[in-house]
């Protein structure tokens, strides 16, 4: 997992001490860097870049952190005392993510063996105030991290603000391909294309159905027969209509040619926008996502965007992630919770068992009946995240909640399906999504928390807001209220 990204260790001192004493910080820079890189709770390799004791080293090596392209971010620990303002110039040019560790070499004094040599060398405690004061001087986006720097705890710590900066690097990337339009009428699936790519980075353009439906018409024998292979390799064939089944890989094999010539990582299409298709792609689409791609339906291509970068984020973890929809509320006392599916298209990912190839009739778009995947979803803790369009911005809303099992089965629902209990509880948690313009599209998230979000969030500079076990409706009213007054 970290060969394609990796974080640069850049530690600060100065002259003042001596060569001695700058040898000492290096060696133990090096193998902090190479414990770092042991551990199994930081995903990525940290690379040492060096002492940095001048304006010129600073500026050069965060310069040349901004143009490398594997660099997710940057990773400052002040081992002894380095004036801040040789900081200035290299970190008002910093793009990438920024991390700001609060650490000591040694984890404890040695009392009786400390004299002012000792405290010359290890004092974090006054290098770490003096680099974050020109930090907030400069209004610098960053994490801080305090702790030990041999605890798991810290480590877990800066392994998840990992994955935050790896999805806000990976969101500068992205590029969105929409095959035909948003679903006419509906305000939510709608946004500003311009600003998403200003602000997020976000590649959003639209194609014609008709070059995907000749597209379609290009597979050869020999592709529809491997991906047919690939469909009874991973999945339960559970229906006699193999002809439904082969016109998914079909249009599988169509949306990947077109996804990897164009070098996209999400894709939308929508059920009123086929063209001469005689399905929408259902197995297609869900089979897609199960590979990191991301997914939008009716056009939603903020959610599809989404998906890709979490999935991003998600490298290495093994719960899963899928786009999913609200549908149906159950308001039984004492088991109330909501039920999330789509009309065909929730990955794999999220399967709780093997999934099932069925073929139903989509009782809309009236298309052909498509085959699709069919299973109950994992349960477990797991988050909803949705990104709106606020007009001239963009808020991230992320719920966490309890996925669980149905009381019953479900016989004759021939779709994928999640049901989850919203926090704190089903009247506060409904409320409070709403109220924040929460969508009925999102991505639900077993191995990402709210903590991952808020981090992306942040270093994307767009507004978040968590809804949790202690939420209430008088906070974020207040919360929305300054959300409305900081994010102009």
């Amino acid at each position: 997992m970290g060969n394609k990204y990796e974080f640069w260790f850049v530690v600060g001192s100065q002259h003042l001490y001596g060569p001695s004493v700058l040898e000492e910080v290096a060696n133990h820079s090096k193998i902090m860097t190479d414990e770092f890189n042991k551990s199994r709770n930081i995903p990525f390799n940290v690379c040492f870049k060096g002492v940095v004791t001048t304006t010129d080293e600073i500026t050069s090596l965060l310069t040349k952190a901004n143009n490398t392209s594997n660099c997710a971010g940057v990773i400052t620990w002040m081992h002894t005392f380095s004036p801040s303002k040789m900081w200035i110039r290299g970190l008002d040019l910093l793009e990438k993510p920024y991390l700001h560790i609060t650490t000591q070499y040694n984890r404890e004094i040695p009392y009786e063996l400390i004299d002012m040599n000792f405290m010359n060398t290890n004092q974090s405690a006054h290098g770490d105030r003096e680099h974050g004061f020109i930090s907030a001087r400069l209004r610098k986006k960053r994490k801080i991290i305090s702790g030990f720097w041999e605890d798991e705890t810290m480590r877990c710590r800066i392994g998840d603000w990992m994955r935050s900066a790896v999805g806000a690097v990976f969101s500068r990337q992205v590029k969105v391909m929409r095959l035909g339009d948003n679903m006419r009428y509906v305000a939510v699936t709608e946004g500003d294309k311009i600003q998403a790519e200003k602000k997020l980075g976000w590649s959003v353009n639209s194609y014609g159905v008709g070059s995907f439906a000749n597209m379609v018409k290009k597979v050869t024998n020999e592709q529809l027969v491997a991906k047919m292979r690939e469909y009874r390799e991973k999945y339960i064939i559970d229906t006699t209509n193999l002809e439904s089944i082969e016109y998914q890989a079909t249009l599988e094999v169509a949306l990947e040619e077109m996804i990897v010539d164009g070098g996209f990582h999400a894709y939308t299409n929508s059920f009123e926008d086929l063209y001469e298709l005689d399905q929408l792609p259902g197995l297609a689409s869900q089979n897609i996502m199960s590979k990191g791609i991301g997914f939008g339906a009716e056009g939603d291509w903020k959610t599809a965007a989404l998906e890709s970068i979490m999935s991003e984020m998600s490298k290495g973890l093994t719960k899963g992630l899928s786009f999913i929809e609200d549908y149906t509320y159950n308001f039984k006392k004492d088991n109330e919770s909501i039920l999330g599916a789509h009309m065909l298209e929730v990955s794999p990912a999220i399967a709780i068992d093997k999934p099932k190839i069925q073929v139903h009739d989509l009782s809309i778009g009236g298309r052909k009946a498509p085959a699709r995947l069919v299973f109950k979803a994992k349960t477990g803790n797991a988050i909803l995240v949705t990104i709106i369009d606020m007009g001239g911005r963009f808020r991230m809303i992320v719920h966490d909640i309890t996925a669980i099992t149905p009381e019953h089965d479900m016989p004759n629902l021939p779709v994928a399906y999640a049901m989850w209990k919203p926090m704190p509880d089903m009247n506060t948690g409904n409320e409070a999504w709403i109220r924040c313009g929460g969508t009925h599209h999102s991505v639900i998230s077993y191995d990402l928390t709210a903590q991952h979000m808020k981090d992306f969030a942040e270093i994307m500079g767009i507004e978040c807001i968590h809804i949790n076990k202690k939420t209430t409706i008088d906070e974020l009213k207040m919360t929305l209220a300054m959300g409305d007054l900081i994010y102009k």
